[in-house]
């Protein structure tokens, strides 16, 4: 038993962390607070040759506080003009966890609109760097709000490259790798189609089918680990506001 209540949250943050293990020197970008948090975690434990910067630029040998840029405090050791960002993206040498707005069983993400492209329902941010990062280095996905809504049998827009996509074009750089949701971690199977990696704690595998829109199976999913107590020290040093619990509320 630990000594502290292990969130819903802190389960995603361990989720994450374990996302970026064995990644090497490579710069980590990630989208969300949870996935900001894990990172660190990553960094603080078992990957310290992880590379993070502040968002802004530079790089980070101590990251600032959450949601800050160096200016309010951590420990820069380089700059990083943005320019310098796609010479990094493009040579492989980073690790993104992004947002998805939608996400099929191929993994294909849609961050750039909802309904027919030609008249959109929904205009979202755009592609932005989805095509880049997908088709040059590993790339991971975070989902606050599980939900059939996001995790949809085909995307209105393929922002970021599935891998039914990337056969022939650009399968050698290619490499999606996880995707953390409130629910779950899912991986892809030698299909490249969207698996059940592990099941959140609390979760049953008929909430989990439910909250998604195409058919998967959870029956013999493991549980998502929880974190240890050191983890959890290594947490909430780095959220002390308990952000996390905002971004992922518990159920």
């Amino acid at each position: 038993m630990t000594l502290q209540t292990i969130s819903r949250a802190d389960v995603c943050v361990a989720a994450v962390s374990d996302a970026f293990k064995g990644s090497g020197e490579v710069l980590a970008h990630a989208v969300g607070i949870v996935p900001a948090i894990g990172v660190r975690l990553a960094k603080a434990t078992h990957t310290p040759e992880l590379a993070l910067s502040d968002g802004e630029a530079f790089m980070m040998a101590e990251a600032p506080p959450l949601l800050k840029t160096a200016a309010a405090g951590g420990v820069p050791e380089a700059w990083v003009p943005f320019r310098s960002i796609f010479d990094i993206v493009a040579s492989g040498r980073r690790h993104s966890m992004m947002g998805a707005s939608q996400i099929d069983r191929h993994g294909n993400q849609n961050i750039s609109s909802i309904g027919d492209w030609r008249q959109p329902k929904r205009q979202l941010i755009g592609v932005r760097g989805a095509p880049g990062n997908t088709v040059n280095h590993r790339v991971d996905y975070w989902v606050a709000k599980h939900s059939a809504r996001i995790f949809v049998d085909s995307v209105d827009v393929a922002s970021g490259v599935g891998n039914d996509r990337a056969v022939g074009t650009a399968g050698r750089f290619h490499d999606l790798g996880v995707v953390v949701t409130n629910l779950a971690v899912f991986g892809y199977d030698e299909n490249g189609l969207i698996k059940v990696n592990s099941i959140h704690p609390g979760v049953t595998p008929e909430e989990l089918q439910e909250a998604t829109g195409f058919p998967i199976d959870a029956t013999d999913a493991p549980l998502t680990r929880e974190p240890t107590e050191e983890e959890l020290k290594i947490i909430s040093a780095e959220d002390p506001k308990g952000l996390r619990h905002r971004e992922v509320p518990e159920s």
